[in-house]
């Protein structure tokens, strides 16, 4: 065989150079939103592998994918700052309501965390399983999301520690203080979860047992997270009468344990209270000013959704709750928390009181077989069927279900929500299970945010209300939370980072989901991309499951 002159090398290495790259996606002609605020760009974006590796003009080259953005927005994918998915993606990884609304990132761990857990929690938390059934078969948090991901998920997933899982662990659902070995106890678990990627510790302050961990043990478990990096999160302890000192408990658990904190679902609850919304921003900016790194997040609809735990006192909530349903059977003990569901909480957030009223509460999930024919009903409603008065249905319902019972609560005003979302430190949540509109899901009737939530808000508020612009818009849903959480290249648009991106359409994108008729997906996102694989494309699900756990910046792992 006769050797290839060297002039003919030289030519065929100079061709291979001039060669056109080739990628595995590309997003031509779009109208990028990098996620930082800035005004938009058109562009095209190059995908090879789990990573944008060009965004560019007219990018030469091809792709496997090739996508034609001209008159859509593409962004980076949203971040979820509080998903109730833990369970709803064991049974569906491929997380329909959320990934179909843009969301690539779903944050969980409100107050309790789903690890981690010893047997006690184990068992406890099994009981109360309701339609999905699975077992608990790992100890840690890191494991729980590591199990996730085994399983297959179209989102990536993380979780902040729950504080309340932190005092479960080591004093059950007593109403009393550690002793500063259980303390130095639960900081350890703190200290664990944050080397396995916890985002920081979480409390939820409205329900038992975490209502009775007084500030100084809140502020000992942030402090045990601030070495790693993490944050304080939380449902605050009254998010009504009491609203500005839940605020000031919030900053000075900040200021003294050294740390980051959010608010969940920043709101003012009963009519009564929507006036205290400016005091309650103002107080937040100013603590910002004074350089406190503070920020919310928020769902955008005027309706709350938890449980009928939240109409009843703690003290009757006190070790768990078989021992509430007990209670709840007792006529004194009855005839109390009657009294006290009717007049505003102080040392606790009443949310029926602050509802105004039972036909403004509406029961949307029961574990039992036999109570289901109440759903989607108001507890007036049920109480007129049962002869009793919404109280005493409240507190029968409890005690036969099996669980808290879930509704939703009519407790907020529109306006507020419009004064919430121009404040540049507000990002969204759902604050709900993603799921789709089939099998097991169908036995429940959840709040519409569980579909509509980052639809609504682009939507609505950003598009027809203009509240703020698309631009800003896109940063709530990507950079702000991403920066907050102290996420590694994720968030933005931009070379190197993961190539989470959605495709959408700013002029159509809409909820559809309602409270009457809740499972309806949002349109308007076209394609979404996770860790560079399509999930969704024209609109519809791949079926791909691309999702990874997205650790805190105390991961002791390699990789983030």
């Amino acid at each position: 065989m006769s050797a290839i002159p060297r002039t003919s090398i030289a030519l065929l290495l100079t061709m291979a150079a001039c060669s056109p790259p080739h990628y595995d996606v590309v997003i031509r002609r779009a109208t990028i939103y990098d996620g930082t605020g800035v005004a938009p760009m058109t562009a095209d974006l190059a995908i090879v592998g789990d990573s944008i590796v060009a965004i560019g003009d007219a990018l030469p080259g091809k792709g496997t994918i090739e996508i034609d953005a001209h008159g859509k927005a593409v962004a980076p994918g949203f971040i979820n700052m509080l998903s109730g998915s833990d369970a709803s993606l064991l049974q569906d990884g491929r997380s329909e309501s959320e990934i179909r609304e843009g969301v690539t990132l779903e944050v969980m761990g409100e107050g309790e965390s789903s690890g981690p857990v010893n047997d006690t929690v184990r068992k406890a938390y099994t009981a109360l399983q309701s339609d999905f059934k699975y077992p608990i078969n790992w100890s840690t948090l890191g494991g729980f999301l590591d199990t996730l991901v085994a399983h297959g998920v179209s989102t990536n997933v993380a979780s902040f520690l729950g504080a309340a899982t932190a005092r479960i662990m080591v004093l059950k659902w007593d109403n009393r203080a550690p002793t500063p070995a259980q303390l130095d106890s639960m900081q350890t678990i703190v200290r664990v979860a944050m080397e396995e990627g916890a985002m920081g510790v979480s409390s939820a302050l409205m329900y038992t047992p975490a209502a009775f961990a007084k500030t100084d043990e809140l502020i000992a478990l942030a402090r045990a997270a601030a070495p790693y990096g993490g944050m304080y999160i939380s449902h605050i302890r009254n998010e009504s009468g009491e609203l500005l000192p839940a605020i000031e408990e919030v900053i000075a658990i900040s200021k003294a344990a050294g740390v980051r904190a959010e608010i969940y679902h920043f709101k003012a609850a009963g009519r009564d209270n929507w006036n205290k919304i400016d005091s309650a921003i103002a107080r937040i900016n100013a603590a910002r000013a004074a350089g406190q790194e503070i920020s919310a997040d928020i769902y955008p609809y005027d309706a709350s959704a938890t449980g009928l735990d939240a109409s009843m006192p703690p003290w009757v909530q006190e070790g768990g709750y078989a021992t509430w349903a007990k209670r709840l059977r007792d006529p004194a003990t009855r005839a109390r928390v009657k009294r006290e569901m009717d007049k505003p909480g102080v040392t606790w957030d009443n949310a029926y009181y602050s509802a105004g009223s039972a036909d403004r509460v509406l029961l949307v999930g029961f574990k039992a077989d036999s109570l289901r024919k109440y759903t989607g009903k108001t507890l007036a409603q049920v109480a007129t069927m049962r002869h009793t008065s919404p109280e005493e249905a409240a507190m029968d319902l409890v005690a036969r279900d099996g669980s808290r019972v879930s509704v939703v609560y009519f407790s907020m005003a529109d306006a507020n929500i419009e004064n919430e979302i121009r404040q540049p430190w507000v990002s969204l949540c759902s604050d709900e299970a993603s799921q789709a509109p089939e099998g097991l899901f169908l036995e429940s009737h959840p709040h519409p945010r569980a579909y509509g939530a980052f639809a609504r808000f682009l939507g609505h508020y950003v598009r027809d209300e203009k509240v703020i612009s698309l631009a800003e818009g896109v940063r709530r849903l990507t950079w702000l939370p991403a920066s907050n959480l102290r996420l590694s290249r994720r968030g933005k648009l931009a070379k190197g980072f993961y190539a989470d991106v959605v495709v959408f359409d700013p002029a159509t994108i809409a909820d559809h989901a309602t409270y009457d008729s809740p499972h309806q997906y949002a349109t308007g996102v076209l394609d979404v991309f996770v860790n560079g694989k399509q999930v969704v494309a024209n609109g519809e699900h791949t079926g791909s499951k691309p999702g990874r756990v997205v650790r805190g910046p105390g991961w002791k792992g390699s990789g983030r």
